[in-house]
């Protein structure tokens, strides 16, 4: 069995790239778009920022392979929860401004500020695939989008690939790569958009 520090620091990762100080600050590489491509980004971008509900199933593979999967609630804009299937000890909750990552079997809590995540990126209030962020790569084939896109100022903090499908236009996953080249993917199943969720969902965990 992999120990609890793997776990929580492949969790982790799904959100939080490894910053390494002499990257963080490496300058991004626009990719080439044509205008095809633009038309998808911009409709990708009307796409998700019209989500203000999402629940779906998730599967989270780690970069030697291990997977654990769970269900995964947005609320946006700005909250998130991940729910890990028993056995696993992990919880992830983000709301006011801050992700924290708890593993209730050592009651041991991570805050982390969720604009320093990939996934502050889908729950912004606005989302934009510009300015602060960059896209750096762009692959549309069999079906799916994929758009690579790093935080502009700081593209060696790692990069966010987003999936999506291109008929309807809707989030399959993304792929997190971590400034040491280490991937974590999740792929969403059964996702349902709208409705309400419970705000109590979204109570950030704290230690006892």
């Amino acid at each position: 069995m992999m120990n609890r520090s793997f776990f929580r620091a492949a969790a982790l990762m799904a959100l939080l790239p490894v910053v390494l100080p002499s990257m963080a600050f490496a300058q991004a590489t626009p990719a080439q778009l044509r205008p095809a491509d633009q038309g998808w980004i911009s409709r990708i971008e009307e796409a998700l920022g019209q989500v203000t509900t999402l629940q779906a199933r998730f599967r989270q593979t780690a970069a030697d392979g291990s997977t654990t999967v769970g269900t995964a609630t947005l609320d946006r804009p700005g909250r998130m929860r991940f729910d890990y299937d028993k056995p696993s000890p992990l919880l992830l909750v983000a709301n006011d401004g801050r992700v924290v990552f708890q593993d209730r079997s050592v009651d041991q809590v991570t805050t982390i500020p969720l604009d320093r995540t990939p996934l502050g990126l889908l729950l912004r209030p606005e989302l934009k695939l510009s300015g602060d962020v960059t896209v750096t790569g762009f692959e549309h084939s069999d079906g799916q989008i994929r758009v690579q896109v790093v935080r502009t100022q700081s593209a060696g903090e790692g990069t966010l690939t987003l999936v999506l499908s291109d008929a309807p236009l809707g989030l399959l996953g993304w792929t997190v790569v971590d400034a040491q080249g280490r991937t974590t993917t999740i792929a969403l199943s059964d996702v349902r958009l709208g409705g309400t969720v419970p705000q109590s969902l979204f109570v950030l965990p704290k230690a006892d």
